[in-house]
């Protein structure tokens, strides 16, 4: 058996196990996935909420967060619009619970049935006649800049929370929080809606507390050979807003001359060890300046003890934070990190109310096929973690129903038995139905509400083979128009909430990106989009903007809606463009694996390297090892009605594990029999019964070794 492994460097792997401080296994595997920039490697090995970036790096979170206080003050009344998906039922779902807090007195709407995806002038319209006066879109609203107006017209403000793509105008909303708009500052690009409102609601959270707004001043003086370096960082929201450092000998400068006097001059300034901070000042520029500071050290002290004695100096060496920045880490970057550590823990910043939300976070992001990277990895871990200790009301109630409870929970659990199920409720015209199950006080009725969600998803599966039937024919023949790198199909017959469903199976089955299309009332066609291998639709979306009503989605997966009118052009455009269509070598990448594992490395402890690299899933795809000259000890045939499936038992020395070959019947006696060796290319799973959990190997390829 061939397979493949991505290059290495043995000095990276050697580098990046030493630094910091993991299995050269792990080492490699960062290694070969191209994992080796700091900031990258932090988001596979922490799980400190602390690594999570601050809200208010994004431009406009402090219009959006004062609009809102003051709407919760004056008892304005509100509007959430969100999304019939997945993301932006959990993105109403968390405003909806983060404005109850507040005391705002608010309302939900999210599109039913057959209306159109983003705000429509008939929801402003409705809501101004209960006079309404602002409106906050999660999940939506970025391109509706006509509808925006439309509610500016009428004396309402809107606040955007969005993720989707911007068109080349922006809407005029009184704040916009988006982090692919061009004039963004956020660090991070690829949230999902829920992200960005959950970055809202941490903000709105922290403006409860008495620093919100506060200028701050972190003060470090440090002596340098014959010298004095000054360092000093302005924090306004704990994101720093200003920082200098200067180098200065006694007796040669005059204090107005230096920068250091205007930058600290009328800011709240704190310093480590005050006496020790007068007493530098004072050899700098002798008794012509008194600093007026607070020693921060001794209230720091009382909450982390361990840091009471230390200097600057020290706490800057031992700083975790320290390890994965990208610059040089001085004193004043570890006093910044121990006072921000500090407010979060005497201002209780990170609450059960954050963990609760990063649940919600955690099934948007999987649900929106959001890449694992950055602190999306972070987030949905952090989300999985509560999940397993406590999962919050509604999705506790529909992992009771779906038999999740009791067992370890993992991506791939969500991502095929739960986000599906809540993506039904939108597929089949009522979303509102998994709000309420994940809003609902009365246990009883959340209850009730997890049997019609898993209803509506039972509906929506026959729905989807009989819309499948009814379009099969068209979407093999639909290749050859598109120089056989498209499916494309138009159908007046079959529900549009499984148009998304249909270009996801006929990507399955064609292996080239595919469009679905229906007809909806008032001549106006909707369509949902999915990609193959490394195709980008944002290409093929830009090309076609004209031709768009409305779209919005991401790079594998995007929906769209044009009139009627439109759709010649946009088939003769497609035709066009499937000429560039490049798809990748999908038989080149199906023998890759992270790492050849020698024996001593395949025992138990294969379930800690399973659980590091969680979440799997967009740009993180699960682990794939390669095995080999590991003995056939056991074959036994499975299958509820048919014995299609195989389970064997392999010898790994130490340890035997169970290894499924899914549909792999054909290949007992074929490609194996007992008491071969054999070379496998397998995956890590957790295989839990009655309690205990055991590694378990599921095989993608196997044969004879040589």
């Amino acid at each position: 058996m061939n397979w493949k492994k991505r290059d290495a460097d043995r000095d990276i792997i050697r580098a990046i196990s030493k630094k910091y401080q993991c299995d050269i296994l792990v080492a490699t595997i960062l290694a070969r996935r191209q994992i080796t920039k700091n900031s990258e490697i932090l988001f596979f090995l922490e799980k400190d909420p602390r690594f999570l970036h601050n809200p208010f790096l994004f431009k406009e979170m402090e219009d959006a967060v004062d609009r809102i206080l003051q709407a919760a003050e004056e008892k304005e009344k509100v509007l959430i619009f969100g999304d019939r998906d997945v993301d932006g039922i959990t993105s109403t779902t968390l405003l909806c619970e983060t404005f109850e807090d507040l005391g705002i007195d608010y309302t939900w709407r999210i599109p039913e049935g057959d209306e159109p995806y983003g705000l429509t002038n008939q929801a402003v319209d409705e809501f101004a006649e209960n006079y309404g006066t602002l409106i906050v879109t999660v999940d939506c609203g970025i391109t509706n800049i006509e509808e925006i107006e439309h509610a500016a017209e009428l004396g309402i403000d809107v606040i955007v929370v969005d993720h989707h793509q911007a068109g080349e105008e922006l809407p005029g909303a009184v704040a916009t929080l988006d982090p692919k708009i061009p004039e963004e500052t956020y660090p991070f690009r690829d949230l999902s809606g829920c992200g960005v409102a959950y970055k809202l609601a941490c903000a709105l959270r922290f403006a409860g507390t008495e620093l919100y707004k506060q200028s701050i001043c972190l003060l470090n003086i440090r002596p340098v050979n014959e010298a004095y370096v000054v360092e000093a960082v302005k924090l306004v929201n704990l994101r720093e807003t200003g920082r200098i450092t200067d180098t200065l000998i006694p007796g040669m400068v005059k204090p107005e001359r230096t920068r250091v006097i205007p930058f600290l001059e009328g800011q709240q300034i704190f310093v480590w060890d005050e006496a020790l901070q007068k007493k530098q000042l004072q050899k700098i520029f002798g008794d012509s300046i008194e600093l007026n500071a607070m020693d921060i050290r001794n209230q720091v002290s009382k909450v982390f003890p361990f840091v009471k004695d230390l200097s600057l100096l020290r706490i800057k060496e031992i700083s975790k934070i320290a390890k994965y920045s990208p610059e040089p880490f001085t004193e004043i970057d570890g006093f910044m990190n121990i006072f921000i550590s500090f407010v979060w823990a005497t201002q209780k910043i990170f609450t059960d109310k954050d963990r609760s939300n990063l649940q919600l976070v955690a099934l948007s992001t999987l649900a929106d096929l959001m890449p694992l990277r950055d602190e999306n990895r972070l987030m949905v871990k952090l989300g999985m973690e509560e999940i397993n200790k406590s999962p919050r009301k509604g999705l506790a109630e529909l992992m009771l129903k779906q038999n999740l409870t009791g067992k370890r929970i993992s991506s791939e659990d969500l991502s095929w038995q739960i986000t599906p199920v809540i993506n039904s409720t939108g597929r089949m015209g009522s979303p509102g139905t998994a709000i309420k199950l994940f809003t609902d006080n009365d246990s009883k009725n959340r209850l009730n509400y997890a049997d019609a969600v898993i209803e509506m998803n039972r509906e929506r599966k026959q729905t989807a083979q009989d819309s499948w039937l009814q379009i099969e024919d068209s979407a093999r023949k639909s290749p050859t128009d598109y120089n056989n790198k498209l499916v494309v199909v138009i159908s007046k017959e079959i529900n549009r909430g499984v148009t998304g469903i249909m270009a996801s199976k006929a990507v399955n089955l064609f292996s080239v990106p595919s469009i679905i299309m229906v007809y909806t009332q008032d001549n106006v066609i909707v369509g949902s989009m999915r990609s193959f291998g490394n195709y980008d639709l944002t290409s093929l979306r830009n090309q076609c903007q004209d031709l768009f009503i409305d779209n919005g989605g991401h790079a594998f997966a995007a929906g769209f809606s044009l009139k009627e009118e439109n759709l010649p052009a946009f088939i003769d455009r497609l035709k066009v463009i499937s000429e560039d269509i490049t798809l990748s070598e999908d038989e080149e990448q199906g023998n890759l694996i992270d790492g050849e594992l020698p024996r001593e490395y395949m025992t138990p402890d294969l379930m800690k390297i399973l659980d590091l690299f969680e979440p799997y899933g967009i740009e993180n795809e699960p682990l794939v090892f390669g095995g080999k000259k590991l003995k056939v000890t056991g074959i036994d045939l499975m299958g509820k009605t048919e014995k299609k499936h195989v389970k064997l038992t392999l010898d790994c020395g130490k340890y035997k594990f169970p290894g499924i070959i899914w549909n792999g019947i054909e290949r007992v006696n074929r490609d194996f029999s007992m008491n071969d060796f054999v070379d496998v290319i397998f995956q890590i799973s957790r295989n839990s019964f009655n309690g205990m959990e055991t590694v378990q190997l599921i095989i993608q390829d196997v044969a004879k070794s040589v």
